[in-house]
């Protein structure tokens, strides 16, 4: 799984199996979804899974508040059999504005709970039990938790980027699930701390999955203009505050990679030099129908090269 595309979650289901299916017959080999308060993404990677045989789904992420080992152990191992073995789990801290006005609860100790929670939820996926008692949550199996036909276990990967994070993902994941973090703060920050976590504890080299907010268009300027409205959002969230500096930027429009296909080849040439062993891209539907096109081609050309 080298290139891959992140697919948005306000298109309709068929929509999103169509765009799926579109890229992968352009030669792109994953397609990833996101985890709001509408799409439950286990379920929808499952059904494009299904629908698009030979490409490789993910979800990106799932938020730990909110949910719990067992559940999330349950929804992944249901869309690796789907798939027959081509699901990928996310994992994400979440924000204290999200988790608190959604869910009610307070947003306390998340490192804590995300190393609790990737330890509970190991054993399940690579066994179906588990028999975890932490400060923070428990997870036993007095029934069997496994699901037949999910093999190979599930990948973990975490959308940390922090140093907290890294460390506990390093030691406890598959890899990580960057997202606005340029090559600057990959190589620099990223890789070499969820890399020497890893190597601490023993594990092979994690997956460093980065995704990047890119379009390939003959309108530079527009599409431009249109990401930095849109990826405003994550401006509000200190976590992506930091790593946009830390990538040389002060805006996260300012780490799209947007331009022809030479240019964002290019940039695509940076984040694997920087250390990202997978490259996701999102955000491709901001120029319009025929610039997303035109970018599933290029990425799948460079997913063959």
């Amino acid at each position: 799984m080298t290139i891959g595309v992140a697919l948005s979650h306000l298109n309709s289901i068929d929509t999103t199996v169509r765009l799926a299916r579109e890229a992968h017959e352009a030669g792109v080999t994953s397609a990833w979804f996101g985890q709001t308060f509408s799409y439950d993404s286990p379920t929808l990677a499952a059904v494009v899974g299904r629908e698009v045989p030979g490409l490789k789904v993910g979800t990106s992420a799932i938020p730990v508040f909110g949910r719990h080992p067992l559940i999330v152990a349950s929804q992944a191992q249901t869309a690796q059999a789907a798939t027959g073995g081509r699901y990928h789990l996310g994992l994400a801290l979440g924000t204290k504005h999200l988790t608190e006005t959604g869910f009610g609860i307070p947003y306390e100790r998340p490192i804590a709970r995300l190393r609790e929670f990737l330890t509970a939820l190991r054993p399940l996926l690579e066994t179906g039990s588990a028999d975890f008692h932490g400060e923070l949550l428990t997870a036993t199996t007095p029934l069997p938790a496994g699901v037949p036909g999910a093999e190979p276990p599930v990948p973990v990967l975490v959308a940390a980027m922090g140093p907290q994070a890294l460390r506990v993902s390093g030691a406890l994941a598959d890899g990580i699930l960057p997202l606005l973090a340029g090559p600057r703060a990959l190589a620099d920050h990223i890789v070499p701390a969820v890399t020497a976590a890893a190597e601490a504890a023993g594990r092979p080299a994690p997956r460093i999955v980065a995704f990047v907010p890119g379009v390939v268009t003959s309108d530079v300027e527009k599409v431009r203009e249109t990401a930095t409205e849109t990826l405003s959002f994550y401006e509000r969230f200190p976590s992506y505050q930091r790593v946009i500096e830390l990538s040389g930027g002060t805006r996260a429009a300012d780490i799209a990679a947007i331009g022809d296909e030479e240019t964002v080849a290019a940039e695509v040439r940076r984040y694997r030099e920087a250390g990202a062993t997978e490259v996701v891209f999102t955000a491709t539907e901001l120029g319009g129908e025929a610039d997303q096109r035109r970018t599933f081609a290029l990425l799948g050309e460079l997913a063959g090269g």
